[in-house]
């Protein structure tokens, strides 16, 4: 890709994520949206590979699609309202277009379908851009209106979310869509709390977002697509591997690592709202999404793989790990003493 080309799309996706973030009115948030969802079409399809223009079409369908329901929700407020602010949401069938915009966006069940697929179209530093930078327009317009959002509505999205994410997770082996899945699920989590504690989504999110980009900067430094390739890693970078293990065991929620923290949390906050049935659902739901990343941790680190024959293994490779990988994966891991800090904030 030319590095113009390249630099003015990353530019400009900065640019959208900043007008959604910063912004009030409904039509500077679609704009926002807008730019984002044109900046990113081109890093996806960048590589020409029949795959990659597949998952550009499938991403720019559904987004459009997405967008026109945010601009649709919008106008019915303001025509019934006479407001254009996006925490003046107060249409009940706004509020419910709304609810299903975002989720298009987002990913979250039963509106997930594309995630996965434009994840696999994608190489790892695209995959990674869509897993994180990508989310943080619609969850910011989510938080904003969340106040008025329909609670159970979005109780039932979580719900879902949190089980398809597991469970269509148990039988991938590109690492792509282990990872798109375990992005829906942790939506789930996200979701299920929004209208109870916004702060506690925005503390879930943060981690995800840390936790997520320290493991796609682990594979991309190993060029890691599937779980064969994973097997013959170790050899490559065994101090990266072990770090990698941690990382996807923390990603998984078992403490004493990070993840545990927003999971904890969100338990606690879900009793303390008397839903213990759905705490208990979605608790029972995070074992699904438990056994794949316990999977890949056991492939990176102690699976060899089967050989009939002599073979040369892949020995270390030259170029060093950075220094961002290595600051996010030794957060990803340690976060969890400052628990008490990040309860006392919410």
């Amino acid at each position: 890709m030319n590095p113009h080309a390249k630099l003015i799309s990353l530019l400009s996706l900065f640019l959208g994520t900043t007008i959604t973030i910063s912004s009030n009115h409904w039509v500077m948030a679609w704009t926002g949206l807008e730019i984002n969802t044109l900046a990113i079409i081109p890093l996806i399809s960048k590589s020409h590979h029949p795959r990659a223009v597949e998952a550009s079409i499938k991403y720019f369908l559904v987004q459009a699609t997405a967008s026109a329901l945010v601009l649709f929700s919008s106008i019915s407020n303001a025509w019934v309202t006479g407001q254009w602010d996006i925490t003046q949401l107060t249409h009940p069938t706004s509020c419910l277009l709304l609810t299903t915009a975002i989720a298009m966006k987002l990913g979250l069940a039963p509106f997930h379908f594309w995630f996965p697929e434009v994840l696999q179209g994608t190489s790892l530093t695209t995959a990674l851009l869509l897993s994180t930078v990508m989310k943080f327009p619609p969850m910011t317009i989510l938080l904003m209106t969340s106040h008025s959002l329909n609670h159970t509505m979005l109780v039932s999205l979580a719900l879902i979310s949190a089980a398809l994410g597991g469970w269509m997770g148990l039988n991938q082996t590109q690492t792509r869509k282990i990872l798109a899945f375990s992005s829906i699920s942790h939506l789930g989590w996200m979701a299920i709390i929004i209208t109870y504690n916004p702060k506690l989504t925005i503390l879930t999110f943060y981690l995800y977002i840390l936790m997520t980009t320290a493991v796609f900067l682990s594979l991309n430094t190993t060029k890691t697509l599937k779980l064969s390739t994973m097997m013959t890693s170790w050899t490559k970078t065994p101090m990266l591997n072990a770090f990698l293990m941690l990382t996807l065991l923390s990603l998984a929620g078992l403490p004493p690592l990070a993840g545990f923290m927003p999971k904890w949390l969100i338990l606690q906050e879900l009793t303390k709202q008397e839903m213990t049935v759905t705490a208990t659902i979605i608790s029972m739901l995070s074992l699904l999404g438990l056994f794949f990343y316990l999977r890949l941790a056991y492939y990176a680190t102690i699976t060899l793989p089967p050989n009939s024959a002599n073979h040369m293994k892949q020995w270390h490779i030259n170029k060093t790990t950075s220094t961002l990988t290595a600051v996010l994966t030794s957060l990803s891991i340690t976060l969890l003493p400052l628990t008490p800090m990040m309860f006392a904030t919410l």
